[in-house]
């Protein structure tokens, strides 16, 4: 009888001792760093910068897309600290961690990561897949290294799982899916008359994304919309003429020499020469990439900024497309060769060595720049004073208008209390200003 009872303890202290192992084994998901989310998001910036079709709106787009592919792979281990978004998104359909089995969250995060690059990035160079691979590779030897190996499988298969799930609801979106593969429509044609866009020096190339205003949105609505641009005019006294003749001297001035530090800053925020960086949309990725790197957040707040900074981008994209080709407005170097009486006058931004620059190929108002940093701007504390503004003109003059600084889209209305929303909000404070007519930036 001694025996037993010494036995039946035994197999008691076993049986408990199981039990808190098993409640340990698996380490929440904020328990572990931001690495590597931030190491991810540092390789998009690598890879969109040289893949063709990765355009402004279509980089936000992609970006959210594989940064949700992380969010809602790490959810399941957040401590309810965080909410699959999945209710929120028709057709969205992803199937939760099991609750019985231990994940290691990081290989969760990773895999997603992995699989989402592979599915967004298929037409990227050799050489950034190469470069995907090598990054793939290194983390996963290290994750697999100090993780059990049916749960290092697990949540790799998991990881993957989520991200083709989260592809298969970008597929839904017609307009917006795969839209590296068609940046133009040969059968759009503008409209036609004066004031109006058309294609432009020196490429004359056609119209960049016209359809991208019927992408899904993340959280915008259809009533978000910019106020109209004032009329078109061509008399010396009216907005539009003193404007386009301030932008016509500011761009002069440059071409003399003055202005060095201006023109640098304007180059180094410009964003539009192809493959010497990445897109403007990237330019907020990479503000994100410098102040995540210098701060201590965990996997969950990390991968969660991550993902309302680019889901807000690729918002700002599609509602900025749509306002511009609602208005089809001419381009300030149309204008200016047309109505100053210069047929030969051009900008500074992106020389292609023979004389000629480089100008967007699509209307100019409201601006693509301004849409994206004032959206940012309130979150990171950076304000976009005039100053600031006239020195990305330096580069853009030409380009747009400084109603553009002001900014124009009332998605303020986003944030009202809807679930989505609750998820952006804290993170994002549109400014509304009065708006500028004045051409400075895309």
């Amino acid at each position: 009888m001694k025996r037993l009872i010494t036995f039946t303890f035994v197999l008691f202290l076993v049986h408990t001792g199981c039990q808190k192992d098993s409640v340990n084994l698996e380490i929440p998901a904020d328990s572990y760093s931001s690495k590597i989310p931030l190491i991810w998001n540092q390789l998009y910036l690598e890879v969109e910068r040289f893949t063709p079709g990765y355009k402004p709106p279509v980089s936000g787009r992609n970006m959210a897309y594989i940064n949700l592919s992380a969010y809602e792979a790490m959810v399941g281990g957040s401590a309810y600290r965080y909410r699959s978004l999945t209710s929120h998104y028709d057709d969205l359909v992803i199937s939760p961690a099991d609750n019985d089995a231990l994940y290691n969250w990081e290989v969760c995060v990773h895999a997603a990561y992995e699989r989402a690059f592979e599915l967004f990035f298929p037409v990227a160079p050799a050489e950034q897949q190469f470069r995907m691979l090598e990054v793939s590779g290194a983390l996963r030897a290290k994750l697999e290294t100090s993780t059990d190996p049916d749960v290092f499988q697990r949540s790799l298969v998991y990881g993957y799982s989520v991200a083709e799930a989260v592809f298969q609801w970008s597929s839904k979106d017609q307009w917006g899916h795969e839209g590296y593969l068609k940046n133009t429509d040969h059968r759009y044609f503008p409209p036609t008359g004066d004031g109006l866009w058309k294609p432009t020096y020196p490429d004359f190339a056609p119209a960049l994304l016209p359809h991208w205003g019927k992408v899904r949105t993340f959280a915008a609505g259809g009533d978000e919309v910019v106020p109209p641009p004032p009329p078109f005019d061509i008399s010396p006294t009216s907005q539009l003429y003193q404007e386009a003749d301030f932008t016509r001297a500011l761009v002069n001035e440059v071409k003399t020499g003055t202005k060095e530090e201006d023109y640098w800053i304007a180059e180094f925020w410009s964003d539009d020469c192809p493959i010497l960086t990445f897109s403007p949309a990237g330019r907020w990725l990479s503000i994100t990439n410098q102040v995540l790197s210098g701060q201590n957040l965990n996997l969950s707040d990390g991968i969660a900024l991550y993902t309302k900074v680019s889901m807000a981008l690729a918002d700002a994209g599609i509602k900025c497309w749509q306002e511009k080709y609602k208005y089809n407005c001419v381009r300030p170097i149309d204008y200016i060769r047309l109505y100053f009486d210069e047929p030969n006058w051009n900008t500074v931004m992106c020389p292609d060595g023979s004389g000629g620059y480089y100008t967007p190929s699509f209307p100019t108002y409201p601006s693509g720049h301004a849409t994206f940093s004032v959206l940012l701007r309130s979150f990171w504390k950076i304000h976009l004073v005039p100053s600031f503004v006239l020195q990305i003109a330096v580069m853009r003059a030409g380009k747009n208008s400084e109603a553009t600084h002001g900014l124009f889209i009332h998605l303020k209305r986003w944030l009202r209390k809807t679930p989505i929303a609750e998820f952006l909000w804290g993170f994002i404070s549109w400014s509304i200003q009065k708006p500028v007519w004045i051409w400075v930036v895309a």
